[in-house]
C-alpha cells in the first residue's frame, strides 16, 4: 500500500469516527433535553433524601 492510498484511507476514517461522534453527540442532547423538559427542569429530592431528575 502506497503512503498516499493510506494518507487517504486515514483522512476518510476520521471523516467517519467524526461522523459517527456528532451523531452520538446528537442522541445524548436530545436524551438530555427531553428529560429535563419531562422533569420540569427542576430536581427533586426523593423519599429517602435522594436526588431524582
Amino acid at each position: 500500500m502506497g503512503p498516499e492510498l493510506h494518507y487517504q484511507l486515514i483522512i476518510n476514517r476520521v471523516a467517519d469516527l467524526q461522523e459517527e461522534a456528532a451523531d452520538h453527540r446528537r442522541a445524548r442532547q436530545a436524551k438530555a433535553a427531553k428529560k429535563a423538559h419531562e422533569s420540569g427542569g427542576t430536581r427533586r429530592r426523593g423519599v429517602f433524601g435522594k436526588t431524582t431528575s
